[in-house]
């Protein structure tokens, strides 16, 4: 029996010196002791093996303590991270990107999360498609030694807009335009669902910039340039999420919509470039909606591409640690954007992670260096660049966001309540409807030539007429987003087109529409409807806000012109993502109609100027006459801020 116990605790040192965490270690050895000790006081051999025994089971990690959902997730985060290696660690504070980052590379490596670039989606698009995948990767997380759960991040910025079939509300100028923090509440909440149907439990939006130059390419991704407005929207859509179970972002912190025109980053003109205001104005006007939101419980921050005075957000340890851990007591995590360490003022890219991690970022959207960054930062602490604490405190947070989603309890989303079982239901769609409807801003209406009336004859002309892909801009589909007309002539997705929808209210009201130019003599008014190319981010910088310029859509110039021949009165129809410059056709137009980018509910449009529904809409930033008036002291506006005429 002696000779049976030596060989157990033989055993038991042996497994201790072959790979067990150093937690484990150091307890098979206080077992051992233990053991040694009771042989050495010649108790029972009895004794002895059960001690043996129980020494044994004690060394078991089968149960552990972060697995316990009673307890507080703060407790629960201390014991998991007193656990994890520095390379587990440093696996969590990276994402890498669908179609680069595999199965395996999320175990070899831990990942902690997965992101979509934009446009970026599996198989066929399909609601099977995207929950296959997700559970793909969730497996492969939970291969690794603690079972740490990935979370999938994708930018549904105005609806779960990467997904075919789901419904796209109007960009965020137009939120702005309609100021309903109710009517907010309500699309986070009809986005959540339908991210949900996806398993995409992270959302990169909203994007709460203060708006102050339009010629800025990301003008539309914006509710307003007053920051009051921003707060009161981002707070209601952001609520709507978290009580729907989706994870929200506020972004780009901090400063985005106030670059400086000529500053962009490399070619760009504005974005991605400087603010080159005072710290109190930075305060006050692009901090301020971070603060409303840390006060109502924000979770996750994105870092600016953009630099304050010079020093690039992603890098800026004052406004990402002092102010926004430290000052606003913001404790969530802080996300990069899309490869921003390479820009940053360090030329080595372990340089740049180093920096980026000090200055405050805790996780790093690393779409293809996501191997490099982790090596980056577990070379970073073993050479002292990088503090081991900063990385436990970037760990702790990330854990604490995990843990409060509840997905260490339902990694793979099966008991996951949602409301819908399909994209695009009819409740969402006439929410979105609403949302048009409220958004849209009367600019002019001369001799009342709105609403349409029973019995007239309207000729509806222009590229923006019949094209969801042009109502519907940016981020839309894909990253730039397209048009129906460069999809072969198909939708780009579901939904209602502004001319389908006069001919619906067309039916309901009287009037009657007209496409065929041969017919346009006929017609009591014209209806024209032109607007912007879809864009994205630096794609969309403008010099001049031309209609007529290389980001207006083709067709502008010949319908424009058109319109004006006809010799009737003219309702014109303005789909854009900013307020492009309109003053030299004004003269020609008896009425016009900011539209903003209404999405897939086009008859919204339709239900405003048929008199269904009232104008309501504000405009969310001033109207310059020109964009030599940007930024003056007193500049000459076609528009102010909050100018919308009603009925």
């Amino acid at each position: 029996m002696k000779k049976l116990i030596s060989l157990c605790l033989a055993a038991i040192l042996s497994i201790s010196v072959c790979g067990c965490s150093p937690s484990v270690k150091t307890d098979l050895t206080q077992a051992t002791d233990t053991g040694t000790a009771t042989a050495a006081s010649s108790e029972s051999e009895t004794s002895l093996a059960t001690n043996l025994t129980a020494a044994t089971e004690s060394s078991k990690p089968a149960v552990i303590s972060y697995k316990d959902a009673s307890l507080p997730v703060a407790d629960r985060v201390k014991d998991l991270l007193s656990q994890m290696t520095l390379e587990e660690k440093a696996g969590q504070m990276v994402q890498g990107v669908i179609g680069t980052a595999t199965d395996a590379d999320v175990t070899s490596l831990g990942l902690g999360s997965i992101l979509s670039g934009g446009g970026a989606h599996p198989g066929d698009n399909s609601i099977e498609a995207w929950q296959d995948l997700v559970k793909n990767y969730q497996e492969a997380a939970m291969e690794t030694r603690l079972q740490i759960p990935f979370i999938y991040g994708i930018d549904s910025v105005h609806g779960h807009n990467t997904v075919y079939g789901a419904v796209i509300f109007p960009q965020n100028i137009g939120l702005g335009a309609a100021n309903d923090p109710e009517l907010m509440y309500q699309m986070g909440a009809a986005v959540a669902e339908e991210m949900k149907l996806t398993h995409t439990l992270w959302n990169f939006s909203p994007c709460v910039a203060v708006v102050q130059d339009p010629r800025w390419g990301r003008s539309y991704e914006s509710f307003s340039s007053d920051p009051a407005i921003v707060s009161a929207l981002a707070s209601g859509y952001i609520k709507g999420q978290a009580d729907h179970g989706i994870l929200s972002t506020a972004k780009h912190y901090a400063g985005d919509g106030g670059t400086l025109y000529g500053t962009g980053e490399g070619s760009n003109l504005i974005d991605r470039g400087d603010v080159q205001i005072s710290a109190e104005d930075f305060e006050k006007i692009h901090l301020a909606p971070y603060k409303a939101l840390v006060d109502s419980g924000l979770r996750v921050v994105m870092a600016s591409f953009s630099s304050y005075e010079g020093t690039k957000m992603t890098e800026n340890k004052y406004y990402l640690t002092d102010v926004l851990k430290g000052e606003y007591g913001f404790t969530g995590f802080v996300v990069s954007d899309w490869e921003a360490t390479a820009g940053l003022s360090e030329s080595a890219f372990a340089d740049q992670i180093a920096a980026a991690v000090n200055a405050g970022i805790d996780m790093f959207m690393e779409p293809y260096k996501y191997s490099a960054a982790v090596q980056a930062i577990i070379d970073g602490v073993n050479s002292g660049a990088i503090p081991q604490e900063r990385v436990d405190d970037a760990v702790s947070r990330i854990l604490t966001v995990k843990f409060e989603m509840g997905l260490f309890e339902d990694p793979y989303m099966e008991n996951l309540k949602t409301e819908q079982t399909e994209l695009g239901c009819d409740e969402y769609r006439l929410l979105a409807k609403t949302l048009v409807e409220e958004s849209l801003v009367l600019l002019k209406n001369d001799d009342d030539v709105l609403p349409l009336k029973s019995g007239q004859k309207i000729y509806v002309t222009g590229p923006a007429m019949g094209d969801i892909g042009v109502q519907c801009g940016g981020w839309t589909m894909t990253w730039q987003g397209l048009t129906d007309e460069d999809n072969g002539g198909r939708k780009i997705t579901e939904g209602t087109t502004i001319l389908e929808g006069l001919e619906e209210y067309a039916d309901k009201i009287g009037f009657e529409i007209i496409t065929d130019p041969a017919r346009a003599s006929e017609a009591d008014a014209v209806i024209l409807a032109i607007g912007e190319k879809p864009y994205a981010e630096f794609e969309g910088d403008s010099e001049d806000l031309s209609l007529e310029g290389n980001l207006g859509l083709n067709g502008n110039s010949d319908a424009i012109a058109e319109a004006k021949n006809l010799g009737i009165p003219v309702i014109a129809l303005i789909v854009a993502g900013r307020e492009v410059d309109i003053d030299g056709y004004m003269d020609d137009w008896s009425a016009a109609v900011m539209c903003f980018l209404p999405g897939t509910e086009g008859d919204g449009v339709a239900a405003v100027l048929s008199g269904e529904s009232p104008f309501t809409g504000k405009l969310p930033m001033p109207w310059y006459k020109d964009v030599s008036q940007i930024g003056t002291d007193n500049p000459d506006l076609l528009f102010e801020l909050g100018y919308g005429l009603t009925y």
